[in-house]
């Protein structure tokens, strides 16, 4: 007999505590995986602080590395906001999506990547 105490997950104590339904809509298309049409559009934006059931792994330089965690830090200590390197990640894509959405050719990321 272990005697080892199971103690739960970070992810088990730390998730919403009110179940929200959630429809992932098939991209595109406006119906979700069951088959049923979606009721409403997912809404666009960072996904903040639910569990993610989707991973991509990125490799970043050492430098880049770096600078996350500098700007992490440096929102925690002079703005007063806690976040980790993966919704900063979150944060920082979207507001780089949103710009390719809202303006196209002239876009940042278009510029850079041409670059």
């Amino acid at each position: 007999m272990p005697r080892r105490v199971n103690l739960p997950a970070a992810d088990d104590l730390f998730r919403p505590t009110a179940d929200k339904p959630t429809v992932r809509a098939v991209p595109d298309t406006g119906i979700d995986q069951s088959g049923s049409e979606a009721a409403e559009p997912a809404p666009k934006g960072a996904s903040g602080r639910i569990r993610h059931d989707e991973k991509m792994t990125v490799y970043v330089t050492a430098q880049e590395l770096i600078d996350i965690e500098q700007t992490r830090l440096k929102l925690r200590g002079e703005h007063g906001v806690a976040v980790d390197r993966g919704r900063l990640v979150r944060e920082a894509l979207h507001l780089v999506l949103e710009e390719f959405d809202a303006r196209g050719e002239d876009s940042a990321i278009v510029r850079r990547l041409r670059a």
